[in-house]
């Protein structure tokens, strides 16, 4: 063999490791974004069940005080007209008292006409539902995050994971971690 040839073949190998060489740091470095903008949109998921929570339980939490609130007042209503009338000592007061309970039970029928079950039971019920499919879809979320995190943060912990990881501008991410304060139950008030 010629020293021509020698020097091709060696030039070749050179140039054929030189390509495999850059595709794996192309490689590398493209899945060091992807693994770093799939962290950024898990984190998106988690803010988006955050504000699902932030927005959903409130406006739930004040629709069935509403409606709690509108079946306490006609029911305390009936129970201070009946005891007014029982308080009555003259006929005047007696017959005032009177169209006061009678006006407190045509405001149940009323209620009761249009609702044949009154919905508190069930508009409780419902938030207790929304309170823990909500939280449901939190943890989940959290979840897929933690996962995706760990992910990338073990690519950039390998070897040449961490070159690509460093050419790319990647870093490792932080864990969705609960605080000590938030570890309690989230107390609901009416």
């Amino acid at each position: 063999m010629s020293a021509g040839r020698i020097l091709l073949i060696i030039f070749g190998g050179i140039l054929i490791l030189g390509l495999m060489g850059g595709c794996a740091v192309y490689n590398g470095y493209n899945q060091a974004i992807m693994l770093d903008e799939g962290v950024k949109s898990q984190w998106a998921q988690v803010e988006n069940q955050l504000q699902r929570r932030f927005e959903l339980i409130p406006n739930l939490v004040q629709t069935v005080k509403g409606i709690a609130g509108q079946e306490e007042k006609i029911f305390l209503g009936v129970a201070e007209a009946r005891k007014a009338y029982f308080q009555a000592n003259t006929v005047n007061e007696k017959a005032r008292a009177a169209g006061g309970f009678e006006s407190a039970l045509s405001r149940l029928l009323v209620l009761r006409e249009t609702y044949p079950e009154l919905k508190s039971d069930k508009s409780f019920l419902k938030l207790q539902d929304q309170l823990e499919g909500t939280e449901n879809r939190l943890a989940v979320e959290r979840k897929r995050y933690n996962d995706t995190v760990r992910v990338l943060n073990t690519f950039t912990r390998k070897l040449l994971g961490s070159l690509y990881a460093g050419l790319a501008g990647v870093e490792k991410a932080e864990y969705f971690e609960i605080g000590e304060e938030t570890k309690t139950a989230p107390k609901v008030e009416f």
